[in-house]
């Protein structure tokens, strides 16, 4: 019997998206309904995000320009939290200034195009139960076809997908079929996701045969690092403290840390999870308990 491994873990997304142009190209394309599909894209290397270290483990990125110069940043996020849009926003911006460096015109610059799939609930708003695919584009508020161009970012909630068998759409409902039912607990594989030749041959790489055991105990790791993550922060904020406060004790300064890890302390949180939180050594957060 195969065993397979789940395509929305950092390892493995990367695997399918991040080194195999084609399955990439198939997956945007699938996603935008763009003027003019990609016909070839390369990847770009250099990480727009800052390394953060608690709170990186749960961001995939794939990064690529088509034939015409068009961005795209392909993410795979396993829990949604509020600042994760704040930093879809950033890495579009980035990834549109930095073309300055090569373009020297205005003019010249081409859209960025931010892909994420959420492995998460995050729009509980009435009559939104059904609606996983969320696009945002620059629009003017009074007439929405009036679009500065430049920036679209689109979010799609996996848990939410429901497959349609829809022929018009049907690579977009197979690689979201892909994402959401290729796991560590598949049994056997939908027979509609192994006659496509693109959705078969990623669930080819998803076979844990196909892993070295380093690869293997790294995958695991990433899982652990990301359960870890959703702990602390459900747990933070049950205990009443902020996500902002939270995000500020990983990426501020070290007294926005100190400040913060007191607070945690105060709350009554372990030297651990205080430490992993904000990057705090266990001996600093030690000595804080201490006073």
């Amino acid at each position: 019997m195969v065993h397979y491994l789940d395509p929305k873990n950092d390892l493995t997304f990367k695997r399918v998206f991040g080194e195999h142009k084609h399955l990439c190209m198939s997956l945007i394309n699938s996603m935008l309904t763009l003027d003019a599909p990609i016909v070839s894209l390369e990847y770009q290397t250099g990480e727009l995000i800052p390394e953060i270290s608690d709170l990186r483990n749960s961001i995939v990125d794939v990064r690529c320009t088509d034939e015409n110069g068009r961005q795209f940043i392909v993410e795979m996020q396993m829990h949604w939290s509020e600042s994760f849009k704040s930093r879809v926003l950033l890495n579009a911006s980035k990834a549109y200034v930095r073309q300055l460096d090569r373009a020297k015109d205005f003019v010249l610059l081409q859209p960025v195009y931010a892909i994420n799939f959420v492995n998460d609930t995050f729009d509980r708003s009435p009559g939104m139960e059904n609606e996983y695919y969320h696009y945002y584009k620059i629009v003017n508020i009074r007439d929405t076809e009036k679009q500065i161009k430049g920036l679209e970012f689109l979010f799609v909630e996996l848990p939410k997908f429901k497959p349609l068998n829809r022929a018009e759409k049907k690579l977009h409902e197979l690689w979201l079929r892909f994402l959401t039912e290729i796991n560590e607990s598949t049994e056997g594989v939908p027979q509609a996701l192994i006659d496509n030749e693109l959705t078969c041959e990623a669930i080819s790489y998803m076979e844990r045969a196909a892993y070295t055991k380093e690869q293997l105990d790294a995958y695991d790791q990433r899982k652990i690092d990301a359960m870890t993550e959703r702990g602390i922060i459900i747990d933070a904020q049950n205990k009443g403290i902020t996500e902002g406060r939270i995000r500020g004790a990983a990426e501020g300064k070290i007294e926005g840390k100190i400040e913060v890890a007191l607070n945690m302390l105060n709350y009554g949180m372990s030297v651990d999870d205080v430490s992993k939180m904000t990057g705090l050594s266990i001996q600093q957060t030690e000595e804080l308990k201490k006073g």
